[in-house]
């Protein structure tokens, strides 16, 4: 949908990529996109942490504690682009 946006228009994406359940040999679409578009005058992205939870504090420190897990997973297969 992002190639339909009209003038005046805004779109908004969201997405956590802590919760993407492709498999390891997918590439995601949100990470992928982030990739392109990230340098595109006129896109922002916004990332939220745990500090932005406004639900009971123990999911605060759930989000934590995946955080913690995926951060060394940074270059795993479906965080990779697809070769070309």
């Amino acid at each position: 949908f992002l190639t339909r946006i009209g003038f005046g228009s805004k779109a908004v994406v969201t997405g956590d990529v802590s919760q993407i359940d492709l498999p390891p040999t997918q590439l995601s679409g949100l990470i992928d996109a982030e990739r392109v578009l990230k340098r595109v005058t006129g896109i922002a992205f916004n990332r939220l942490t745990s500090a932005d939870v406004v639900r009971h504090p123990l999911v605060a420190r759930i989000v934590d504690a995946y955080e913690a897990r995926t951060a060394g997973a940074a270059d795993t297969p479906r965080n990779r682009r697809k070769s070309a």
